[in-house]
Formats: structure tokens, C-alpha cells, sequence
């Protein structure tokens, strides 16, 4: 029984750290990606009807369903303290009001400079301001991950050169 139970661990651990990639590409955090890769593999390796052969999959699949548990119950703490945070939070000031039209004007301010920026740099920079990751960026404009980074950070560069010139008027 002993060596059945060391064979299990071997095949599950074997997959952690592919298992870490895709927990942490959906989750963005390590902590939360650990604890659902953690839990994925006790799972498995103490699943009573474990097909070794499918050990991959099956790892995957729980992991995966573990990442959109997690997403949820995000989700769901959120609401709730939104709705919490409603009955206890003090009225916007004229300040915190002002604040926020100021970082919305500049916000949109920033998206007309896009265009001083070269190509590759606009676009990677739009990808990651809608949200994809550097490596779905990479993908979707079917250049290297650190092509994507690169052009990232140049573009980042470049704007924040653009916004303290025009503060500094």
C-alpha cells in the first residue's frame, strides 16, 4: 500500500509546477495559485480510483475548477462588502470627487498620446490595458514573451515622459 501511495506522489508532483503556471495565469496571485495546486494534488493522489495513465488531465481538471471555486468566492466577498461597505461608508467629499474626474481626464488624456508610440508599443500596451496578461499578449500579437515586455515597458516609458512634460507646463 506504502508504494502505491509513493508511485501517486511522484506522478502528481511531477505536474506541480506546470500545475502553478496555470493556477497563477488564471488567479494572477501565487498564494491563491499554491493553495488550489496544494489541494488539486491531495485530490488526486487520494483519489480511491486513480487512472496513473490520466494523471496530467486529471490534474488539470481539478485545478482549473478549484481556480473558478476561488474566482467566485472572490466575486462573492466583493459583493458583500460592497453592500457592507454602502451602509458604512462616509458621503464623497468635493475633493474625493474632484479626484476622481482628474484621474478619468487624464486617463483619457494618456489614450490620445497612444499615438506617438510605435506600432508594436501601441498595441501591446492596448492589450495589456484591456486586460490580457504579458504572455496573451504575446501570443495574440504572435510575438516572444519578451518582445511583449520589452515593448510593455518601453511604451509605459514613453507615456509617463509624455504625462510629466504636460504636468510640468
Amino acid at each position: 500500500m506504502e508504494e502505491v501511495h509513493q508511485t501517486r506522489w511522484t506522478l502528481v508532483l511531477a505536474e506541480r509546477e506546470r500545475l502553478l503556471r496555470l493556477a497563477t495565469s488564471r488567479l494572477g496571485r501565487a498564494a491563491d495559485a499554491e493553495d488550489c495546486v496544494q489541494e488539486a494534488m491531495i485530490r488526486a493522489a487520494t483519489f480511491e480510483a486513480l487512472d496513473e495513465s490520466r494523471v496530467a488531465a486529471l490534474l488539470t481538471t481539478i485545478t482549473l475548477r478549484l481556480c473558478v471555486d476561488h474566482q467566485r468566492g472572490v466575486q462573492r466577498d466583493g459583493r458583500l462588502a460592497g453592500r457592507v461597505g454602502t451602509l458604512h461608508r462616509p458621503p464623497e467629499t468635493g475633493s474625493d470627487i474632484e479626484h476622481g474626474v482628474c484621474e478619468r481626464a487624464a486617463g483619457a488624456w494618456l489614450l490620445t498620446q497612444t499615438t506617438a508610440l510605435g506600432t508594436r508599443e501601441r498595441d501591446v500596451l492596448l492589450a495589456r490595458a484591456r486586460g490580457l496578461s504579458n504572455a496573451e499578449t504575446a501570443h495574440a500579437l504572435r510575438i516572444t514573451h519578451k518582445s511583449a515586455e520589452s515593448a510593455f515597458t518601453r511604451a509605459r516609458s514613453r507615456l509617463r515622459s509624455l504625462y510629466h512634460q504636460e504636468m510640468a507646463r
